[in-house]
Order: structure tokens, then sequence, then C-alpha cells
């Protein structure tokens, strides 16, 4: 079954195995029941990666990626993430929450390096993944993102976080992970130049389509389902 908010932390305490990505988010969204014997995964970040890489056609390696939030979202999305090859910064109202964050990204790799600029390069199970740091909003002044991800439950009091001005990279995109509404992130996008707005439709339809892949081995074709809602 997949499970949504408020319950994924109860989903996470109730399994008996869970896979790597869940014991990063420390919440699960999916369950796969085997006997007396409980999996828990948690497909949210691999359904964003699959939105941002495959339907809105955004390589995310190698590029500098922010991500906003250090709350439940952000810890669902961010080891995908840096699985993609992104270098992330993750920022927050209170800074010592992303550096939570970031140590706990950190204790779930095997090694970690240039650690002299608060960079911190990651390996899992032998895998280069991208590297990670934590910021303040302030702090972001001044630099410049190809993918700006707002994992923050800011929209839901029609609020936004308190980014400065052109933080959009020529070509970048704006990912709001509501789904919906036009959040005040998104429009602040599409006035300081975004190339790409996007709200967290595809990321609902590819984080199921990645459940039903663990399920049953195949992984539907999202597309027509995505045009589908997308039908005005």
């Amino acid at each position: 079954c997949n499970v949504t908010v408020p319950f994924k932390f109860e989903a996470f305490q109730l399994c008996t195995t869970l896979t790597h990505r869940a014991k990063t988010a420390q919440a699960v969204n999916t369950l796969k029941f085997d006997g007396n014997k409980i999996l828990g995964d948690n497909t949210d970040g691999a359904g964003l990666v699959a939105d941002i890489e495959r339907n809105l056609r955004f390589v995310l390696r190698g590029k500098h990626v922010l991500l906003l939030g250090a709350g439940g979202a952000a810890y669902g999305v961010s080891l995908p993430l840096l699985a993609s090859g992104a270098m992330l910064t993750i920022a927050n109202r209170t800074k010592n929450k992303a550096d939570v964050l970031v140590e706990t990204l950190r204790k779930m790799s095997q090694e970690n390096t240039a650690q002299k600029t608060g960079q911190i390069n990651l390996i899992v199970g032998g895998l280069l993944l991208g590297s990670v740091r934590s910021r303040s909003y302030a702090s972001l002044a001044g630099n410049k993102f190809y993918a700006v991800i707002n994992a923050t439950s800011s929209g839901l009091s029609d609020e936004m976080p308190p980014l400065p001005p052109d933080i959009f990279a020529p070509g970048a995109l704006a990912y709001d992970l509501m789904y919906g509404t036009e959040t005040p992130f998104m429009k602040f996008a599409r006035e300081q130049g975004a190339a790409k707005v996007a709200d967290g439709l595809g990321m609902l339809v590819e984080q199921a389509a990645e459940a039903f892949l663990l399920w049953r081995g195949v992984r539907p074709d999202t597309r027509p389902i995505l045009a589908k809602l997308r039908q005005p």
C-alpha cells in the first residue's frame, strides 16, 4: 500500500525491513507485505527525480540544485537528488536543521571529503553521489542555481520562503512539491525569469509508479496518466 501524510512516520516505525532511502528519509510512503515481514520504502525522491529528468527533461548530474526546507519532505527527496549526481545545497530558515539533515546524509555515506569548503562528497554502496552542503537563506545572496526545489510547507499558508532575487541561473527550473495551486514560490519564480516552473503533480504520479515497480516488478507508463491529469 501507499501511505500519505500524516502517517509516514508511523509507517516507518511499523516496518521490519527498510530500504536505504527509507532509512535516510526516516519516513515511509510505500509498504510491501511478505508474510509477517513488512518492507518499507520511500519513493518520493525517486518520483521527484523521475519527473524532473524524464518529464521535464532537466538533467541534474553535475548541476547546482537548491533544496528549500529541512523537514520531512526534504528528508524524503535529498538522497535521490544526490544519487542523480546533483551538487545539492540545503537551505532552511533555521540553519541548524539543515545542518542536521546534511549530517544525516553524511552518516548514511561511507566517505566525506572537501570539508574545508563546507561541502561533503558522498559515497553510498560504492556509488559516488553528488555533493551536499547546508546554508542559511541569507547566505544565498549572490548565488545562482540550475534548479530550485521548494520542499517547505510555505505554500499551505500562502507564504514565500525568504529567497534573495536573481537566484535562478539562465534556463533554470523552479519546482514546488505542492500541487493543485499556484504557490507564492511559483509566482516568484515566474517573476524572476525561471525558464520552467512546475508543481508536484508529476512527482505524485511518478512516486506511485515507483511503488508499483516495487510491488509488481513493472513500471507503468506515466505519460498518459499525467496528460489526463493535466487536462483543464
